[in-house]
């Protein structure tokens, strides 16, 4: 039964706004949301009705441009319940460019970085600016162990710069199994850090928290010192990010060498190098950081996006309760079916601390992995063969999230690089190593996902119950050091009543090692497929 959180019931949106969805069942919110036809017809009214130029200029078009993109900056501000007075947003690519511009900021510093195991890949990428060193920290309780310590300690091992400035970057929500993390380590590390008169800033990855539930900036006292956003996650269309910025922090940015066309109020080249000068703006930070001149037609789109999100949807409060059901649905399901056998289908990677009831401990995604009658994964290349073939679209693979992987997949560093040397790669299909999967299985809830979607994934869950897989070789060819890919087959899969019998076969290493005289790596890899 569908339970209603919007002012319209769910069937008739998704009818009116989202009839693509009627050709399938799509659950990768946690990857980008969809768009609604209201704001395509909107944005595209918009750009029919206006002539927008660019904004480096005075003439009504650019003067139109400019009122567009700073009406959208405040709206969105207030979006994410952020004062203007201690808040300053800079329209970026994505998620990830929000992060790059917070490491140009710091590169050319004595620089100690800290990051959450649970970090989205652009977060780790921030350690190879660790100047002063850097730490993982595996999981909650060594961050809460580091807090309570004073976090001026690790630095203080790594350098004896008194002028080292230290970054703690950690994500919102786990992009993996969507758990979500403290909200109080920002203000907790400011408060340290005064009292130990340390540089120490927290880098805040807001992108999958954002796509399901409010992100509320309204205490700027505890709030994060930068956070990065992508807004296609929350509305689908426009494909632009964001970086949050506390004023007091912002002139860590300012540190930065590099400056660009907008950026600046003065530029002397200097004959022969000499005499070369510049002056950066300094009116407001995002004038300081906005190179060039910005995407002012999709940061105009984003009043459409706001006002038609609020029209269909209410709030992002009714979009988390409303999403959140329907994951924990899903997730009961997916824990209670079983093979005849009693064996359990779905191997569940969630956190003990999380609950899908309790919106502030786990957002509306599963991680999870398929096992057949006898126990065996059926890969997660296999398995997204057969969603696809049943019209469901999910994510599958290492997710950008190599610390999670590996945790819950109980993969080494030994594993991982062994995997490596005899051809594993992100998204080249070799699902096992060594009897552990190499990656995960991902569904994730939105705005305008419905019990439909529900029903429709255990629906394939289903037709798998009590089914054993037949196994075919998978011939990796290419180069390790290059980096192999796999060739597939045509999935199969087949039934098999005599549980007691075994084939050796089925139990052996999914992939062996043979090398050829040239240096180049053949790999056969036994993978289970199905349909």
């Amino acid at each position: 039964m569908e339970h209603e959180f919007y002012p319209t019931p769910i069937s008739q949106i998704r009818k009116k706004e989202y009839p693509l969805l009627n050709q399938t069942t799509y659950l990768d919110h946690a990857g980008t949301t969809i768009y609604s036809r209201s704001l395509m017809n909107e944005f595209s009214n918009l750009m029919k009705e206006n002539l927008l130029g660019n904004p480096h200029s005075k003439s009504p078009s650019s003067s139109l441009a400019t009122h567009y993109v700073e009406t959208a900056r405040h709206r969105m501000l207030r979006f994410f319940r952020a004062d203007p007075e201690h808040f300053d947003l800079i329209f970026v690519a994505n998620a990830t460019a929000a992060i790059k511009m917070v490491a140009e900021g710091v590169r050319d510093e004595p620089l100690w970085v800290g990051y959450h195991g649970d970090a989205h890949t652009s977060l780790v990428g921030l350690r190879q600016l660790a100047s002063a060193g850097s730490r993982c920290f595996m999981n909650d309780t060594e961050v809460e162990q580091w807090l309570s310590q004073g976090p001026e300690l690790p630095m203080q091992e790594k350098s004896k710069n008194a002028q080292t400035m230290g970054l703690f970057a950690y994500p919102g929500q786990s992009n993996m199994n969507g758990r979500r993390l403290p909200l109080d380590w920002p203000g907790r590390l400011r408060r340290a850090a005064a009292r130990s008169n340390s540089q120490m800033y927290t880098l805040f990855d807001a992108a999958a928290l954002v796509s399901s539930t409010q992100l509320d900036l309204s205490d700027h006292v505890n709030a994060p010192d930068f956070t990065a956003l992508s807004f296609y996650k929350i509305f689908g269309f426009p494909d632009l990010g964001a970086l949050i910025v506390r004023k007091e922090s912002g002139h860590v940015l300012l540190k930065r060498s590099y400056f660009g066309g907008g950026t600046v109020e003065m530029v002397i080249n200097g004959k022969g190098g000499v005499d070369a000068w510049h002056a950066t703006r300094h009116s407001s930070l995002h004038e300081a950081l906005e190179d060039g001149t910005g995407a002012f037609h999709s940061i105009a789109s984003l009043h459409c996006a706001v006002d038609v999100q609020e029209r269909l949807f209410g709030s992002m409060t009714q979009v988390s309760q409303h999403a959140n059901h329907l994951a924990s649905v899903l997730y009961d399901q997916m824990c209670a079916i079983t093979h005849s056998n009693g064996r359990s289908m779905c191997v569940m990677y969630n956190s003990r601390t999380a609950n899908y009831r309790d919106r502030k401990t786990q957002g509306p995604t599963i991680a999870f992995n398929v096992r057949d009658v006898r126990g065996r994964f059926i890969g997660k290349t296999s398995f997204e063969h057969i969603s696809i073939k049943h019209g469901i679209q999910l994510r599958t693979g290492g997710v950008c999230n190599p610390g999670g992987i590996a945790q819950y997949l109980d993969l080494t560093a030994e594993d991982m690089r062994r995997g490596f040397a005899t051809g594993l790669r992100c998204g080249n299909g070799i699902d096992e190593m060594e009897g552990k999967p190499t990656g995960i299985v991902r569904v994730s809830f939105g705005a305008m996902s419905s019990m439909r979607d529900v029903e429709s994934f255990m629906n394939l869950l289903k037709i798998l119950v009590d089914k054993e897989a037949s196994w075919g070789p998978l011939q990796v060819t290419e180069d390790a050091s290059e980096g192999g890919h796999a060739t597939e087959m045509t999935p199969q899969m087949s039934e098999k009543h005599d549980l007691g019998s075994s084939n050796s076969s089925h139990s052996q290493t999914n992939f062996t090692k043979q090398k050829r005289k040239s240096g180049r790596i053949q790999a056969t890899f036994r993978r289970l497929m199905c349909f």
